[in-house]
């Protein structure tokens, strides 16, 4: 197996250095960056590190679509900015690609934060892949290559893009859980609460699955926040 990592970044920089380095400790082949137009200094921390350093239009869909055409592997990771993979990962996508009908999963989180309700947002999140099939982007979403491009990658919309991804794959293979873990960082829960931001996320998900077209859905949002969803 030869796994690609791809990150999309916009303005990251406290956290760009971890997630490279943390790619290449879970044993990953190779380790794409793909910046959407930071105006921090991401771009240059990314150039100094061991990773293919790209340039793409704003978007997360549209940065991993993008660094997926360019990726040599025939497993795709995708892996959020400010987030890192657990030493061993690769091993463990290996293993459970052996079996034919494992065709893409995600992994356990560890939100890097104490208290009961971190720790009850970990559950709730792997319940959801468990009984839903829809892990999200922070879960580390990975794939068998030749799926992704049958799908045709992301839904190029500004929010949602792995939710949609995923409802799409399921149809094909329910996604294998596994242990990860994903070390997750706790800001946007931070910011605005636990119960604040979860209830947030559900009321967007209720929305779209109402009819409500994510374009009108992250015009709500800064750009920031679209990307941090």
């Amino acid at each position: 197996m030869k796994l690609s990592v791809i990150i999309p970044a916009l303005n990251e920089a406290d956290n760009i250095r971890r997630a490279v380095e943390s790619a290449w400790q879970a044993g990953s082949s190779e380790v794409l960056v793909a910046d959407g137009g930071s105006t921090d200094e991401t771009p240059q921390i990314a150039a100094g590190l061991d990773c293919q350093l790209m340039a793409s239009a704003r978007g997360r869909a549209l940065q991993q679509n993008e660094a997926a055409r360019l990726a040599g592997g025939d497993v795709l990771l995708f892996l959020h900015a400010d987030c890192a993979l657990a030493p061993g990962v690769a091993n463990q996508i290996e293993q459970a690609l052996a079996k034919p009908q494992v065709q893409h999963g995600a992994l356990r989180q560890h939100i890097e934060a104490k208290g009961v309700g971190y720790r009850l947002l970990e559950r709730g999140n792997a319940a959801r892949v468990r009984l839903l099939g829809l892990p999200y982007g922070d879960q580390a979403i990975f794939i068998r290559r030749s799926l992704f491009e049958k799908i045709g990658g992301f839904p190029e919309v500004p929010l949602l893009e792995d939710l949609i991804l995923m409802q799409r794959l399921r149809q094909r293979a329910w996604p294998a859980l596994l242990p990860g873990p994903v070390i997750v960082n706790p800001r946007r829960w931070q910011a605005r609460g636990i119960v604040r931001q979860t209830l947030r996320n559900w009321r967007i998900v209720a929305a779209y699955s109402l009819g409500v077209p994510p374009d009108r859905l992250a015009g709500q949002y800064p750009s920031h926040s679209v990307q941090s969803l």
